[in-house]
């Protein structure tokens, strides 16, 4: 019998165990927004993620979770990075809106233009 896994998808909310990094974010079990296609993260193992934060300050990079959501807060566009999804035990919690990951999407593209 085949087990069938979990695969994010872009525009899920997920729950990630983080290891715990010297001078970079925080460790435990924390939200984060996938950027890349289930497609990718299916083929590959990995995800792109963003963190996501509770704490606004008004940085450019932060994308606004809209209420509603498990999670409030922003996520941070600039901070995207891979990651195994698997060994981070991702678990959905919602998917966001289409504008949301849009948002996100064009601030990580500016950066990297």
């Amino acid at each position: 019998m085949k087990t069938v896994f979990y695969v994010p998808e872009r525009g899920d909310l997920v729950l990630v165990t983080f290891a715990p990094r010297s001078g970079r974010g925080a460790a435990g079990r924390r939200p984060a927004a996938v950027l890349s296609p289930q497609a990718y993260n299916g083929r590959v193992g990995l995800a792109l993620l963003c963190p996501v934060v509770t704490e606004v300050t008004g940085y450019p990079f932060e994308v606004p979770l809209p209420p509603g959501l498990p999670v409030q807060g922003v996520l941070l566009a600039d901070q995207a990075e891979c990651f195994d999804w698997r060994a981070l035990r991702a678990e959905r919690l919602a998917s966001l809106p289409v504008d949301v990951v849009e948002e996100a999407l064009g601030k990580l593209r500016a950066l990297l233009a």
